[in-house]
């Protein structure tokens, strides 16, 4: 199931990351700026996030298995419309496209992994599901790389559109019913202490918090390191796919050791990691300007997202209950995608293009991402609080009810 779900991830991963090192292959061939590369990201995040909203109200309704593969199949066809695009706003209507899709896509992955994996061995779990983005960027990324300097970008979107009906097609044909979250919520409702449901909405409100600041700091930089590495620190376009082979073999090894740890010491304490090591390599690379190799910028920074967003994950897959967890990952999912979008287009209008293609005002968008990445540890610390003042009440029935047979005997 998990190496099912891991596939999943792959295909959806591999869509949204294609388009970001393939920013200058479109600048050349579909006459768009380099300064208008933000929106491009932004038209997938954006869709995701207003379907994510609206999906939220239905998406716990149907089998998992279904929704999955019909989000999946929706994805392909707007990665194949990608590929068939004449302009900035053809692209931008594809993106939109696959982006309605993907985020459910997302969503529902992770509320699977959630519905089969008890929460101490959750870490371990999403550990191998997200070792995914490592693997998106180790093969399929440079794969598609490849493809698209041998035989053009659009081949590239064509071969990602065939591999996800591969994995469509196993998911619906080798994946069981997954039901169960349908069970539960025809279940009698259980009346909540008034305190245990206030823990429930904070509960709520510090994870979509945690997610926002993630992700508007993380995409504030993501879709202009490529042409940053390329146009500022003239790294070869041909050897682009060794940085992200690097890169993802780097945070493969990285979140393998660090679904452990988040099992053991906390998602706070691993977030804290990351962070440190990410808000570290932005001032050096960005802001003090430190003559950094673009390999070792791109090992650090993919690493530490990597612990950042697996730390994220982790934890906020124990927020809602078991009916309503697509719901609550896809309104999640929403607020990932709108902060993705917001923080690539922040960046777009912060950033300027120089007469020889290169990047102006990185300074700026790297201490933005600084000041939102600074938050997340507070952030799951909170969420950590929360989770033991709703839970509590819950051990403490469970465990009176394991006492009563032995002081009836």
């Amino acid at each position: 199931m998990l190496l099912l779900i891991s596939a999943v991830q792959f295909v959806n991963i591999l869509d949204f990351m294609l388009v970001m090192p393939l920013g200058p292959d479109f600048v050349h061939d579909l006459q768009i700026s380099v300064s208008q590369l933000g929106w491009i990201g932004g038209a997938y995040t954006g869709a995701a996030a207003l379907v994510g909203l609206l999906a939220a109200r239905f998406l716990d309704r149907f089998d998992r298995r279904a929704a999955l593969t019909v989000t999946l199949l929706g994805l392909v066809i707007g990665t194949a419309c990608g590929g068939l695009s004449t302009g900035l706003y053809s692209l931008m209507a594809a993106r939109i496209l696959a982006g309605a899709f993907g985020g459910p896509a997302a969503a529902l992955s992770l509320s699977i992994v959630a519905d089969v994996v008890p929460p101490e061995r959750r870490g371990r779990a999403l550990g191998v599901v997200m070792g995914a983005f490592s693997v998106a960027s180790v093969l399929g990324l440079p794969a598609a790389l490849e493809l698209a300097r041998l035989a053009g970008w659009r081949f590239a979107f064509f071969a990602v559109a065939a591999l996800g009906i591969v994995v469509a097609s196993g998911a619906l044909l080798l994946m069981p019913p997954l039901r169960l979250h349908l069970d539960a919520a025809t279940a009698p409702p259980q009346r909540q202490a008034q305190g245990t449901a206030q823990a429930s909405q904070r509960l709520t409100t510090l994870a979509l918090a945690a997610m926002f600041t993630t992700m508007a700091g993380g995409f504030a930089i993501i879709p202009n390191i490529s042409s940053y590495a390329q146009n500022n620190l003239h790294y070869p376009r041909a050897q682009l796919g060794m940085l992200y082979l690097a890169g993802g073999l780097t945070s493969f090894a990285v979140m393998r050791l660090m679904g452990p740890v988040i099992d053991r010491f906390g998602a706070a304490f691993s977030a804290l990691l990351g962070t440190i090591s990410f808000v570290a390599l932005l001032y050096a690379a960005f802001v003090a300007m430190w003559p950094l190799p673009a390999m070792l910028i791109y090992i650090t920074f993919m690493s530490s997202t990597a612990v950042r967003n697996i730390s994220l994950s982790a934890l906020s897959t124990r927020v809602p209950q078991a009916h309503e967890r697509a719901r609550f990952m896809s309104l999640q999912s929403a607020v990932q995608h709108a902060a993705a979008a917001l923080g690539a287009i922040v960046s777009a209008e912060l950033l300027h293009e120089r007469a020889d293609h290169s990047l102006e005002g990185m300074a700026n968008v790297a201490g933005l991402a600084i000041a939102l990445a600074l938050a997340l540890p507070w952030l799951l610390r909170g969420i950590e609080r929360q989770l033991l003042l709703r839970d509590a009440p819950r051990a403490t029935d469970m465990a009176l009810h394991a006492a009563a047979p032995q002081k009836a005997g």
